[in-house]
């Protein structure tokens, strides 16, 4: 058995000695992040009862798992992930690469025509710890959940998207502010202090 790296034994302690994941666990939910919504959902209400909504890089679910109980019977949740999920009750899963013709065709094809009122995105590439990799990569992953958002949203419909400060994240907002009539970040209380990351909200899509 390999011996772990201090760091990788600091993040363990870490991660369990975090409260948001103590309070995930008894909570029932699949991962921390879960909060990360809920705390936007309050500040912002951007899911509601009988939405269609697009859950891009989804796995572990715990996004999707906010949403469903959010948008009810009534609604709908599509998730996408390159990544297997354990199935959740009225979440439809998608795998693979939404930026596939194949799986993009899929996504389409669960939507039975229909087009989105909110995509979210929690999606963040492997890290390397290493800056001048790392940001370039996280910055790809925003542009292409906005593509695909201004793709299968509905006008005057929704984004939010996990974004990392730094070279590039202004480009990502200007494009957004094309595309949406509001666009601002949010730094939830879950997102730990020293980390780059915010989210972006985009509302009313001014539509393809």
């Amino acid at each position: 058995m390999t011996k772990k790296r201090p760091s990788s034994k600091a993040w363990l302690k870490e991660h369990r000695d975090d409260p948001y994941v103590r309070q995930a666990q008894r909570d029932g939910y699949r991962s921390r992040a879960c909060y990360k919504l809920l705390e936007l959902q309050d500040k912002d209400k951007l899911l509601q009862p009988g939405m269609t909504v697009l859950d891009l890089g989804s796995a572990p679910g715990g996004w999707s798992q906010v949403a469903v109980a959010q948008v009810g019977d009534y609604g709908r949740v599509i998730a996408s992930d390159i990544l297997p999920m354990d199935g959740l009750a009225g979440v439809d899963f998608v795998r693979g690469d939404f930026t596939e013709d194949d799986v993009f065709e899929q996504i389409l094809v669960v939507l039975e025509g229909g087009s989105v009122d909110l995509v979210i995105s929690d999606m963040a590439p492997n890290l390397s710890g290493m800056q001048a990799v790392d940001q370039p990569r996280s910055i790809h992953l925003v542009e292409l959940a906005l593509d695909m958002a201004q793709q299968v949203l509905a006008t005057d419909g929704a984004f939010v998207a996990k974004i990392f400060q730094g070279e590039g994240s202004e480009q990502v907002f200007a494009a957004a502010k094309s595309a949406f009539h509001k666009v601002f970040t949010r730094k939830p209380s879950a997102s730990r202090s020293r980390s780059r990351e915010v989210y972006m909200v985009a509302k009313g899509f001014r539509g393809r």
